[in-house]
């Protein structure tokens, strides 16, 4: 039971402690979040343990900071964290090692489980974006960031998080197999220039 001097930030996601000790304050929110940021790491980098590096690090670092950020929002905090870090890592190494979609799981599941297979096929998908294109879908679309927001979450223009998106999303349609929709008319039918080639 939370006492009354608990705040509630939404009651679907996590409550944030506002009274006890630091430490157990940092406690609840690390164990309240902690899932989303491993969800957010892992759709960054596409690598269990390199995700699970990040959500360490930017547990730790948030827990430094938490005389300054423990009353704002420190959720955002640590997603700035691990999509800085994720960005610093890349740069450093100047390639991803990521797991090749042959070696992921197969795709057929029994029956009940369209869910999973779906979004196992989104990840595989998300990891043959480039490195920059996956971080703008995923804090675009998945995290339902604004382009202002991810545009500051990752140090780029709104212009950039805008072509970003535009490129992202019309590769993931080609990985998918959705196709392209602005390369066919409203009606379905090949474009022009679809057309004459």
């Amino acid at each position: 039971m939370l006492s009354d001097d608990a705040a509630v930030v939404d009651e679907t996601r996590a409550t944030v402690v506002t009274t006890g000790t630091r430490a157990d304050r940092f406690t609840s929110f690390a164990r309240d979040r902690s899932p989303e940021l491993s969800r957010i790491a892992y759709l960054l980098c596409g690598d269990v343990h390199r995700a699970s590096d990040l959500v360490q690090l930017a547990l730790e670092r948030t827990y430094r900071a938490w005389n300054r950020v423990g009353d704002g929002d420190p959720f955002a905090y640590a997603r700035r964290i691990i999509a800085t870090a994720r960005i610093d890592s890349w740069r450093r190494t100047k390639h991803d090692v990521l797991v090749a979609p042959t070696d992921l799981r197969p795709g057929s599941a029994p029956d009940g489980t369209q869910h999973v297979v779906d979004r196992d096929e989104l990840v595989r998908a998300l990891r043959q974006l480039p490195a920059g294109q996956r971080r703008v879908v995923v804090l675009r679309y998945l995290l339902d960031r604004t382009e202002k927001q991810t545009a500051e979450d990752l140090g780029i223009s709104v212009g950039a998080v805008k072509s970003g998106a535009s490129r992202g999303l019309d590769r993931l349609r080609e990985v998918l197999g959705k196709g392209n929709p602005r390369s066919a008319t409203t009606d379905g039918t090949p474009s022009r220039k679809e057309a004459q080639s």
